[in-house]
């Protein structure tokens, strides 16, 4: 279920990450002149100068940012604020050691890096909040702020925390939860090797053990924890600045990291949400030789539609604009010409409607000096600015497409229990993201497009029942709710499609003691007889569905059927239990499940997109090769159609229908060569 957002940007625009703290404040005029003559028109500044606004405790300081904010209003620059609180001062972490964040052994981290600090910390709650309060209170009413961004990066770096306070907190975490010893024992299993808890006080976080193995139950609330300890430390801040934002203007913070419900965070926390994208790290040199690189940067599209599940309009707050790596990672190269407007125009086509480059100047001091901006260290035009310009004109031309929402032909369920518990647990881990992986790359080859949703208590099956299809890979935990919400969704029409370890577990991670797929199985009308991974002598097993051989994966479910309405599809074509069910389909209420036994691979999927009749809804208008993404923006009756040549080669694509070059604001049909990188939007009324 869609939640209604408390901002949107009215139209596409275009920003640039800068630090006016890192250059002589003789530049900066040129600096916002420059940005200004290439279309950019917001500045985000602040998010890693605490110092400069308290060089020493309880001693405030504003003069360089109100000389700087006094020079954006003059020059009608709008600028979002970070709060300054992702790299607390050295003062602080010196005098007040408790706020940095730990090792798993008790080792401090020290002072040098950034995020380096725990969200736990009373002492750091108190001076984080006042440096907030002072910022807000200083800046907040200020002409020319139109947003403010919490912290930088929450979880980036580092998402796990070890120091006194977070065991502390912790404690009184699952307490809280748990209520009783007794139930806190049966939840964590501790019954296994001697676990078992007579005191509260005996509570901690993860320790070092032998083999550093850790009890997968407290692992799954490890992680609960910290994401409630990051929102937590999110919250007390967008509390703070609620009090002198101004009308129209917005909080916001950069995700999407691990180990945090991003989904709960803009809930409580937030006006929009803001991702930073960086799609040259698929071309990372750390990659290993003979590595599948066939989807390389338009894997970024899958973080996008990840973000879109959180909020369907986002903003980009860094889009990447150079080269990027740190003197202590392997770098990566430059983008080619033509790849900025790509990453642009793929944000955009993915519902972003504000789009903010990182960063201006590359910095020429400092652990990031290899992190390329727009300009390089010899502040000269290039062509890396030019090609700002040419997306300033793109989204002048496309302005109309702010605030249209993006179509989908079925949707990728997921939620935050399997998602940690996959991150815990090899065996879950191992098929989950094989099958994420490819589910995204048979939506992307077939050109069918897809959201993501997620199952929360918000979610119910009537906010999901525009979707002709959805698919639930592997939801190993499965809880009473989510399976309302799915038969309400199936029972409605739609159609539901699972497939191995549904349901093996509960709510604390422990396997159930009843056949997969568990509680859901009353919907399913099937069981597990009989499961396993498949090992080198067991390549190529398969199924025979509709005459043909079709790839179960890595891993397989024997299925039987265990009630009327189930239908067996398919059957395993090889292996021990060859002529065993494979895929079983269940009609229930106006809909029907399909109860898979394998994991998916993108030829799989391509076949189930062919059953259930989604796959490429688009093709009676254009017609792509795999090399091109289309996505699909709508709004009052009309559609966006982007097209994205994510090829280093000219490809040629074939619009069936007359359509409106959005450029050219001609119509256009027929044939038509996209260059090298080279990206479309056309206007379907």
């Amino acid at each position: 279920m869609r939640r209604k957002q408390k901002f949107c940007w009215d139209r596409l625009t275009l920003g640039v990450c800068y630090y006016p703290e890192h250059w002589s404040p003789d530049l900066w005029p040129d600096d916002l002149r420059r940005m200004k003559e290439n279309g950019i028109e917001t500045v985000r500044v602040a998010e890693f100068a605490w110092s400069i606004f308290e060089p020493e405790e309880g001693r405030f300081s504003f003069d360089l940012f109100d000389r700087f904010l006094d020079l954006a209003q003059q020059e009608n620059m709008k600028v979002i604020f970070g709060t300054p609180t992702a790299v607390p001062p050295v003062w602080l972490t010196e005098k007040y050691p408790e706020v940095l964040n730990s090792r798993k052994d008790g080792v401090l981290f020290r002072h040098g890096m950034r995020r380096h600090y725990n969200y736990n910390s009373g002492t750091l709650h108190r001076l984080a909040s006042r440096i907030v309060e002072k910022v807000a209170e200083h800046y907040g009413r200020r002409p020319c702020l139109v947003g403010w961004q919490i912290d930088n990066e929450l979880n980036c770096e580092i998402n796990e925390f070890y120091s006194e306070s977070d065991h502390l907190e912790f404690r009184n975490f699952v307490m809280e939860k748990y209520k009783s010893l007794d139930r806190l024992n049966e939840a964590w299993g501790n019954v296994f090797w001697n676990q078992t808890l007579n005191s509260w006080d005996q509570v901690f976080l993860p320790r070092p053990t032998i083999n550093d193995m850790a009890n997968p139950h407290v692992m799954l609330d490890f992680k609960r924890f910290i994401s409630e300890s990051a929102i937590r430390f999110c919250k007390m801040q967008s509390d703070i600045l609620a009090r002198y934002v101004k009308e129209g203007d917005f909080i916001t913070t950069n995700g999407m990291f691990g180990n945090l419900d991003n989904h709960k965070m803009m809930d409580t926390c937030l006006d929009i949400y803001t991702y930073d994208s960086y799609p040259n790290f698929a071309y990372g040199l750390s990659e290993k030789p003979g590595e599948n690189r066939t989807l390389n940067d338009r894997k970024w599209s899958r973080h996008l539609t990840e973000v879109r599940s959180i909020c369907p309009h986002f903003g980009i707050m860094e889009q990447q604009s150079g080269a990027n790596g740190w003197n202590t990672r392997k770098g990566a190269p430059a983008p080619k010409p033509g790849q900025m407007m790509l990453w642009s125009m793929q944000s955009i086509m993915h519902g972003a409607d504000y789009v903010s480059f990182f960063r201006w100047r590359t910095a020429v001091m400092g652990t990031e000096m290899y992190w390329h901006g727009i300009l390089d260290y010899d502040n000269c035009d290039n062509r890396k600015l030019a090609e700002v310009k040419k997306i300033y004109k793109r989204v002048q031309a496309v302005q109309e497409v702010a605030g249209a929402g993006y179509e989908a032909s079925f949707a990728l369920v997921r939620d935050y229990d399997n998602i940690f518990d996959s991150e815990i647990d090899m065996w879950h881990g191992q098929v989950a993201d094989s099958s994420e992986t490819e589910i995204f790359a048979g939506a992307q080859l077939t050109h069918t497009p897809m959201d993501v949703v997620y199952m929360r208590k918000e979610t119910d099956g009537k906010g999901l029942k525009n979707y002709k299809l959805l698919i639930y890979p592997h939801g190993e935990i499965l809880s009473q709710e989510t399976c309302r919400t799915l038969e309400e969704y199936v029972s409605q029409g739609g159609c539901l499609v699972i497939g191995a370890r549904t349901g093996q577990k509960d709510g604390d991670g422990h396997c159930v003691m009843r056949r997969m797929p568990g509680i859901l199985a009353a919907l399913t009308q099937t069981a597990v007889e009989e499961f396993t991974f498949l090992g080198p002598d067991d390549a190529g097993t398969d199924m025979e569905w509709n005459g043909e051989c079709v790839e179960t994966g890595i891993f397989n479910d024997i299925l039987t059927p265990a009630g009327p309405q189930a239908k067996v599809l398919a059957v395993y074509g090889s292996s021990y239990y060859a002529g065993k069910p494979a895929l079983i389909e269940t009609k229930a209420g106006k809909g029907r499940v399909l109860h898979f036994g394998g994991t998916f691979t993108r030829e799989n999927v391509k076949a189930f997109f062919k059953y259930t009749e989604i796959m490429e809804p688009y093709s009676d208008i254009i017609q792509l090769p795999e090399e091109c993404e289309i996505g699909v923006r709508k709004k009052d009756g009309k559609e966006y159609i982007f097209v994205l040549n994510y090829s280093k080669k000219p490809v040629e694509i074939v619009l069936k229908t007359a359509m409106t070059d959005m450029d050219l604001r001609e119509t256009v049909e027929g044939k038509a060569v996209l260059e090298p990188y080279e990206t479309k939007v056309y206007l379907k009324d």
